[in-house]
């Protein structure tokens, strides 16, 4: 094996804490604006929202198969994996539908709370379970596609 191909297999782990270190900043800065009682709030919310939904679609549709297929041990934690995925885009839909109906700052303030915590406890424990197998996964497949387009 070559320093390139070596390069190659740990990137998956290094994409994902990339990934995963952009929505936090993203969540980071949809908060700010929303307290700041933005004009375009609706905006920051959206493509919060839309990036995060990104990423775990990736996940579900490309990453998790093939983490399966390698590991088939792990089909117990990615199933756990998606069930979070699934309450997070629970979430999603109720901040998308907040921000559209025009609620206060302090409602979609709570909206993202709840966002912050579950995603922050998902993104935890993904990156505990997978990031040793991530350094070595071989998916020769586009980041974007993988991950969400962040």
């Amino acid at each position: 094996m070559t320093e390139g191909e070596t390069a190659r297999l740990i990137v998956w782990s290094n994409e994902i804490r990339q990934v995963h270190a952009r929505l936090r900043q993203a969540l980071t800065v949809t908060h700010e604006e929303v307290a700041a009682g933005a004009l375009d709030m609706l905006v920051f919310c959206h493509g919060f929202c839309t990036a995060l939904d990104g990423h775990h679609k990736g996940e579900d549709s490309t990453l998790f198969p093939a983490i399966a297929a390698a590991h088939p041990e792990l089909r117990p934690t990615l199933r756990a994996l998606e069930q979070d995925h699934s309450m997070i885009a629970h979430l999603l839909g109720a901040l998308r539908a907040a921000a559209d109906r025009g609620s206060t700052a302090e409602e979609l303030d709570q909206h993202l709370e709840g966002i912050a915590a579950i995603m922050e406890s998902h993104f935890r424990y993904e990156e505990r379970a997978l990031l040793k197998i991530l350094e070595t996964l071989d998916l020769p497949a586009d980041p974007t596609t993988v991950l969400g387009p962040l």
